[in-house]
């Protein structure tokens, strides 16, 4: 997933700016990554959520390994 743009949105006044699933109040990080962490697979986060899609969970991941994908200067 090259653009997730649609799936993740990110609103001040909403969550407290936190990255959100299609202007809803289910967070990327708190809500659905915390849930695959906790070892939940797909299906279970979807059975949980059903709000959400596919897509939105591809979404996540997309966005998390992003966030975390920076150079580090060493010194």
């Amino acid at each position: 997933m090259s653009n997730f743009s649609d799936r993740i949105t990110l609103h001040p006044e909403q969550c407290g700016g936190r990255p959100c699933i299609r202007g809803t109040r289910i967070r990327v990080t708190e809500d659905v990554l915390e849930l695959f962490a906790a070892g939940l697979t797909a299906e279970q986060v979807l059975k949980e959520m059903p709000d959400l899609e596919p897509e939105d969970l591809q979404a996540c991941l997309t966005f998390a390994a992003r966030k975390l994908d920076h150079p580090v200067v060493a010194a």
